[in-house]
């Protein structure tokens, strides 16, 4: 049995192409019990995104976390869900396709794009079968993370490279770290606020609100705290906004230890405590809405204001599959396969091949 995994449907003299692969998260296939505890197995056993000593941590999982957990996130999903599934695999294939078209006019042939997701199908080592299959000698990795997390970022580049130990002829490879800062990502998402507020009206303030990360991994070295920082002040700087016109936040804490600070849900109370009775939230940290967006946010985090004397919370959507999204992401993808050429076909190259004993 040979060890590593061959180059399926190779031909000598073939068209090279570069893949693109663009990775999220991932998703539950059902807002079900059953479907969240298998989703939220996985993704909790990455030591990525818990660091915590790995037997300690196996027996809070399994004997905590995932015997609770799981009931309650469904209800959530329930109420997010679509006839066509969950928002954030429809988003992120949205986009997926949209880059794909935006590719194949600008050069014919040349690309192809795939989904993967870190933690649900398709997974991202399916995703580089598909790619390698279709000829790609040369692979793009864009996480679908504006800002750079070990938690995200670092756990798509070890499933990348874990699977790409596995084969024989591994593709040269670029790896896109983080665009927080991008001059064009930062232009939609600033287009995306102007947009809302001309349709509903504007807030008597803007939140920025990122998923939070504990505070070890900024001690750690991580860069995530001060790419959401520098995010929110460019868009604030776009949008025209005074210091006391915006606030920056982290949700979606767990567990007991220290998360970075200010926390979403306390400063939607203080926000409305102060006497702001319309609060506008945007998401720049998701390139999709998802659990975290629509139910978090647009739901939760909206009673929690009310509760504390605020009159409406409107949470602006996420870039999603929007046009200027798909432009930005296609403009960074052109930018960074610069300098690659892919090998055009040659037929001659296929007999010259059998002639010396290939089969193909």
């Amino acid at each position: 049995m040979p060890k590593y995994q061959s180059t399926p449907g190779f031909e000598h003299g073939s068209s090279d192409v570069t893949g693109i692969l663009l990775v999220n998260l991932g998703t539950p296939d059902a807002p079900t019990t059953s479907a969240v505890r298998r989703f939220l197995k996985l993704f909790l056993s990455d030591p990525r995104v818990v660091e915590l000593p790995r037997l300690l941590w196996w027996l809070i999982l399994n004997g905590v976390i995932l015997r609770f957990r799981p009931s309650r996130s469904a209800e959530a999903y329930r109420e997010i869900w679509t006839e066509d599934g969950s928002p954030l695999l429809l988003y992120s294939r949205a986009i997926v396709n949209g880059v794909r078209d935006h590719l194949e006019r600008v050069s014919p042939g040349s690309f192809r794009v795939e989904l993967g997701m870190s933690y649900s199908e398709p997974f991202v080592p399916s995703a580089i079968d598909a790619l390698q299959a279709a000829g790609a000698r040369r692979l793009l990795i864009l996480p679908l993370y504006p800002q750079y997390s070990g938690t995200t970022t670092a756990s798509v580049f070890d499933l990348v490279t874990r699977k790409l130990s596995t084969m024989r002829w591994i593709p040269e490879m670029r790896f896109i770290n983080q665009y927080h800062d991008e001059p064009g990502y930062v232009a939609a998402l600033a287009a995306s606020v102007r947009e809302y507020w001309e349709e509903k009206g504007r807030g008597d303030h803007l939140l920025f609100s990122f998923h939070g990360v504990p505070q070890y991994t900024l001690e750690g070295g991580d860069p995530y705290h001060c790419q959401c920082q520098k995010t929110g002040r460019l868009v604030a700087d776009a949008l025209g906004l005074g210091d006391d016109e915006w606030t920056l936040s982290f949700q979606s804490r767990v567990g007991r230890d220290e998360w970075l600070r200010p926390y979403t849900d306390e400063m939607v109370a203080k926000l409305a405590n102060s006497g702001v009775e319309r609060l506008d939230v945007v998401c720049p940290g998701f390139s999709t809405d998802c659990l975290e967006t629509l139910e978090e946010i647009a739901m939760q985090n909206a009673g929690f204001f009310k509760d504390a004397g605020g009159k409406s919370l409107h949470y602006i959507p996420a870039l999603n599959d929007r046009d200027d999204h798909i432009g930005f992401l296609s403009s960074l993808v052109e930018r960074h396969v610069s300098g690659w050429s892919n090998a055009e076909a040659d037929p001659e190259a296929r007999v010259r091949a059998i002639a010396l004993g290939a089969d193909q």
